[in-house]
């Protein structure tokens, strides 16, 4: 199969999907092996493909310059989010085929962040659309890149990403994330925390809604009193960090 990026960019799926854990900070979803800002920049002009500039942010994937093949991908969380059972439209997700990708060309290229993140209860699975005009149609494949993590793919083009159990992954942009399970408090205080920081409720926040600031607050209190996960649970205060510092004590 080939697939079709923006700007017309080309790759071939392969049998060899990335093996690298996957990295979710709450903002952005990462498959890479890097372990500080100086490694980034190294693995960034050791690659080629398509990469962030400056106040652009668009999906990063990145492209072993000798033998063409996927080594990294970054994926930016969309701000708008769609739910289950609210507006009925979510996609039906193709079973995951494992592959990695081979450049057809070495050129960089830039690829659009999603507009659009769908959520299911408890946040299972978190899925980052183009836009919800891939909603208008049937998905046609969902390559897994790496563990957990795949490409949603539509008359040929990539116009999206799925991460499982997104809990499990949490993590800071840094570090690999804990191979032990997540306690159901931290799964539950993640789908708070990813109400918080998305729309709608992000605006009523930021409209200073009495009862979105209360749920704010609520929801700051409930990890800072969570004792197990810590790890996991210092990611979710980083995650509203700005939002409790601005409107929690509104």
């Amino acid at each position: 199969m080939r697939l079709t990026f923006d700007d017309g960019w080309r790759a071939t799926v392969t049998d060899a999907p990335l093996s690298i854990a996957p990295r979710f900070t709450g903002t952005s979803v990462a498959v890479v092996d890097y372990a500080d800002v100086k490694e980034r920049e190294q693995f960034l002009l050791a690659t080629f493909g398509s990469r962030d500039w400056l106040w652009d942010a668009p999906d990063v994937l990145r492209f072993d310059s000798g033998s063409r093949a996927l080594v990294g991908v970054e994926f930016p969380m969309p701000y708008v989010s769609q739910y289950a059972g609210t507006y009925g439209r979510l996609p039906v997700l193709p079973p995951v085929r494992p592959g990695g990708l081979r450049a057809d060309e070495v050129r960089d290229f830039r690829h659009e962040m999603c507009a659009v993140l769908c959520r299911v209860p408890g946040d299972a699975v978190l899925t980052g659309l183009r836009d919800l005009d891939v909603l208008d149609e049937p998905l046609e494949a969902r390559i897994g890149i790496a563990p957990d993590v795949a490409l949603l793919v539509q008359h040929g083009a990539v116009v999206g990403w799925t991460l499982t159990d997104p809990a499990r992954r949490l993590t800071t942009a840094y570090a690999a994330p804990d191979p032990a399970p997540p306690s159901p408090a931290t799964r539950r205080l993640l789908s708070a925390c990813l109400d918080l920081v998305t729309d709608p409720l992000l605006d009523e926040v930021q409209d200073h809604e009495p009862a979105a600031l209360a749920r704010l607050r609520e929801v700051h209190e409930a990890l800072r009193a969570q004792r197990e996960d810590r790890h996991r649970v210092d990611v979710l205060l980083s995650l509203i960090g700005n939002l409790v510092e601005d409107y929690g004590n509104r």
